[in-house]
């Protein structure tokens, strides 16, 4: 057992090396993805353009550190758009309902843990597939956005005076999303790289049999992703319905997309137990700037997403003749 539990530990350790050695490399992919947007539209490089980019960068960027602990698990969440579209319209209903915007925030967070757990339960207990699992909740989560909103978007009123700060304030002239996400990230990275949980996930992800044999609780570490997942979702449902200051039913559609092709393209494998957050914070700054890019010369939404669709099936593609080798 002990032999076992060693010789993965010394596994995760040159996974998680080699996975910031590719953060390494994305980065310059980044930076060269800045200066071809600034050569192709001198507004890239506008101060409030930059902000926009930055708050992009946050919102996507936390929903995928979410996402990351789950992929390094070999699983895989489609339900954080919907749970994100669940806890908009709750916070929004609670909001103008005259409640207090504190506990409006801690009973949101509260829904999206709860549904994150629900995911967590079916995967770890019910030996649902995460595809599966979360293809069903997907599908319910949105359909119960839909019936608390009743269809339609629910405005803040006066209640929204309160709770901009959250999705539109700064601080030291840096918005307030960005200060959340570096708050997430440094707290994922700081758990992922220092703490037994943290090297627990890498293990269930790379082999979960050899996982158990060493006395890993794979069933609870599966849940616990989950419940993060969730989470997260939550998180960014705050953000984003302080920022529009409406909550939107439909909010989130598709975002489970963009977490899973920032992950990917961060360098997280989707086999499990490689990767991690700093090329996830990487992997969002490039998707941010690609799309601010593509918005500025005036590329259809439309033809956007057919771009991030291909971007994942190539980064996969890529992962699986890696694995090849």
């Amino acid at each position: 057992m002990s032999d076992i539990s060693t010789m993965e530990s010394r596994s995760n350790m040159q996974k998680l090396s080699a996975s910031i050695f590719k953060a390494s490399g994305l980065l310059w992919v980044f930076l060269g993805l800045c200066v071809v947007a600034a050569l192709l539209s001198p507004a890239f490089l506008n101060p409030a353009n930059l902000m926009n980019v930055f708050r992009q960068v946050a919102l996507y960027g936390i929903v995928s550190v979410g996402m990351t602990f789950v992929i390094l698990t070999k699983g895989i969440d489609l339900s954080v758009g919907s749970i994100l579209g669940v806890c908009a319209v709750s916070t929004a209903l609670l909001l103008s309902g005259g409640w207090s915007p504190w506990l409006a925030v801690v009973i949101a967070l509260l829904i999206g843990t709860g549904l994150g757990a629900i995911n967590g339960i079916g995967v770890a207990i019910g030996r649902v597939p995460p595809f599966i699992m979360t293809l069903g909740m997907m599908v319910m989560a949105r359909g119960l956005a839909l019936t608390l909103a009743n269809g339609q978007p629910i405005g803040l009123k006066d209640a929204a005076a309160n709770f901009a700060w959250l999705g539109r304030g700064a601080m030291l002239g840096i918005p307030v999303p960005v200060w959340i996400f570096a708050v997430v990230a440094a707290i994922a990275i700081f758990v992922l790289r220092y703490t037994p949980f943290g090297r627990q996930i890498y293990a269930v992800g790379s082999n979960e049999e050899a996982a158990h044999l060493s006395g890993i609780s794979v069933n609870l570490i599966n849940f616990y992703v989950y419940v993060i997942s969730g989470f997260l979702a939550a998180l960014t449902a705050l953000i984003f319905v302080s920022r529009l200051t409406v909550g939107e039913p439909t909010a989130g559609t598709g975002i489970e997309l963009e977490a899973i092709a920032i992950t990917v393209i961060g360098g997280t494998s989707l086999f499990g137990g490689e990767g991690g957050i700093f090329g996830t914070i990487i992997g969002a700054a490039i998707l941010a700037v690609l799309a601010n890019i593509m918005n500025l010369v005036g590329i259809s939404p439309f033809t956007q997403q057919i771009v991030k669709g291909a971007i994942i099936v190539g980064a996969v593609l890529y992962e699986m003749q890696r694995k090849r080798k």
